[in-house]
């Protein structure tokens, strides 16, 4: 990956949207070498793919995070088998210190939420948890499209 690879990132990370000639014009290559860069970055997984950024606020949904601490002789790879079960995660991080682990949910309400915490909860691997729900976000992959 060079410094044009990079600014290929940077622009895709702006706008996944962004034409192959408007991004070869800010690089300043032609098309055919931006369109095999971007091939290139999809092949080696460097760009995993594509997705449509959604204000959860106004799609009525709600993003809460939640701490997770595990029992004592826990794998934190078995957090990741129990994330990948409930729809509602959607990120989930094992972290250094304490807590072990940091789930993000989507949720419609928080009726939904706590339905969505005591499964994880009663997992027999989770010995504690600390919710915290979203009121606002600011997100670099968010800023308003050039």
């Amino acid at each position: 990956m060079d410094a044009i690879d990079r600014e290929i990132i940077d622009l895709l990370r702006t706008n996944a949207r962004m034409p192959i000639s408007e991004i070869a014009r800010r690089v300043g290559l032609s098309d055919a070498p931006v369109a095999r860069r971007i091939g290139r970055l999809e092949t080696d997984g460097v760009i995993q793919g594509y997705v449509a950024i959604v204000n959860e606020a106004a799609a009525g949904d709600l993003d809460a995070f939640t701490e997770i601490r595990l029992t004592g002789g826990t794998d934190t790879r078995e957090i990741e088998e129990i994330a990948r079960q409930v729809p509602e995660v959607q990120q989930y991080y094992t972290i250094a210190g304490d807590p072990d682990a940091l789930v993000r949910f989507r949720v419609r309400n928080v009726d939904h939420l706590q339905q969505v915490v005591n499964a994880i909860r009663g997992t027999g691997i989770v010995a504690g948890t600390k919710t915290l729900i979203v009121m606002a976000a600011w997100d670099r992959a968010r800023l308003p499209v050039d």
